[in-house]
């Protein structure tokens, strides 16, 4: 999960790409998907963003699969030595693993320019996985990126519609308002949350793998870093909405 960059504005409810909160087809539940694809724009995403929930499904008998994008060689964190897209590759599979046997997928579009990608490239890319794997659904950061980074939005984007596409559903990871504030107070960052009322699950979760996991990226787990302030403040639950809920 790269530095925040620039926020980037979601369409408007109702404008051209704009995806409206689609609400819970079973209020409080995961269903008992048996594959889940999970969309993400960096290595550490997987882990320092949707670790628990990842852990979660995993730990219940759901398949995991990761598509993470870019390789984050453009990283402002750099805690050990080493070239950081060689780095990153290997500690991805190690994080997958320490989450419970998730499998990832690794690609090399641009760090810092997804954004800049053909959407239709990046949609492809997460049809064919979701194809590859058998996946039920997909999983994503919320649509606007929650941390204020053009590639987390991205890549929720291409998860988004490449679900739509396939009649799949998606549920989003999403921050409450009030973390999201502090954390922005705290920080100067740009963190979006919803309302409890556009929160659709909140999941007690074990945060044991996903503390394994984010170790296990070294180059990123600095003791700084605003993302161990968000566990911190989360506690030991995680918010999720529906974006779609189709076939559920």
């Amino acid at each position: 999960m790269n530095s925040p960059a620039s926020p980037e504005i979601s369409a408007a409810p109702g404008a051209p790409g704009a995806i409206e909160h689609a609400g819970p087809p079973a209020p409080g539940l995961i269903p008992p998907w048996g594959s889940v694809l999970v969309v993400v724009a960096h290595p550490d995403d997987e882990s320092f963003g949707l670790g628990a929930v990842i852990s979660h499904l995993l730990a219940r008998g759901t398949a995991v699969t990761v598509l993470c994008l870019t390789k984050g060689e453009a990283s402002t964190l750099h805690g050990i030595p080493g070239e950081l897209a060689g780095l990153r590759q290997v500690e991805l599979q190690a994080a997958a693993e320490a989450l419970g046997g998730a499998q990832a997928a690794l690609r090399g579009y641009p760090d810092g320019g997804l954004a800049a990608v053909p959407a239709e490239t990046l949609v492809q890319e997460a049809v064919r996985s979701a194809g590859s794997s058998g996946a039920q659904a997909v999983l994503v950061f919320d649509v606007d990126g929650v941390t204020g980074h053009p590639d987390h939005a991205a890549a929720s984007r291409a998860g988004v519609e490449a679900a739509g596409r396939l009649g799949l559903p998606v549920l989003a990871w999403t921050l409450p308002t009030a973390v999201a504030a502090q954390l922005n107070d705290e920080f100067a960052a740009s963190f979006t949350g919803h309302r409890a009322d556009e929160v659709d699950l909140v999941l007690p979760v074990d945060r044991s793998r996903q503390r394994v996991a984010i170790a296990a990226h070294a180059s990123q787990a600095v003791p700084s870093s605003v993302l161990w302030r968000r566990l911190e403040l989360l506690g030991a639950v995680e918010h999720l909405r529906w974006v779609h809920s189709a076939g559920v």
